[in-house]
């Protein structure tokens, strides 16, 4: 009878690689218990587990409690995989950062030079201004373009060298 169960119902991996033979009766599973070795030879070769109305239920919560445990690998498994993509990302992330910051180095280098350029022009324009004004009455000052008359204003060439 538990190699017809086998062949039956028993199909990895669309089953578990076991059966179960449920006997109804206390009696004919202390029966099948009290013959030598059946009991090891249908779990061993026919892959089928003996249980009678005392020994279902905690046959039955073992399993349980088997399966939940494959369960929570398994979904051990998924965090330690998702973890290692985490881990790669966040290693990309980081060359991202560094690139960044040499970029930032770089733009800081680019300022200061243009503030040093800066400063040099303003002490050579300071050194223009400082110098002896001539002439400068026929120079129009560009307060306001409605205040200059361009007809009224001459300039000679030779006044502003």
């Amino acid at each position: 009878e538990a190699k017809k169960k086998r062949e039956k119902y028993i199909d990895p991996p669309h089953t578990t690689d076991f059966g179960i033979l449920y006997l109804p009766t206390e009696g004919l599973y202390a029966e099948v218990l009290r013959r030598p070795g059946l009991s090891d030879f249908l779990q061993r070769e026919c892959r089928v587990m003996v249980a009678g109305p005392t020994t279902i239920s905690a046959l039955l919560n073992s399993l349980q409690m088997g399966f939940r445990t494959l369960a929570v690998e398994q979904r051990a498994s998924e965090v330690w995989n998702l973890l290692g993509t985490v881990k790669k990302e966040f290693g990309k992330f980081g060359d991202i950062l560094d690139k960044t910051q040499e970029k930032l180095r770089k733009a800081s280098e680019e300022i200061e030079t243009a503030a040093r350029k800066s400063r040099t022009i303003e002490r050579k324009l300071k050194k223009v201004q400082e110098l002896p004004a001539q002439n400068t009455k026929t120079v129009p000052l560009l307060e306001d373009e409605d205040s200059i008359d361009l007809e009224s204003e001459v300039i000679k060439d030779d006044a502003l060298f």
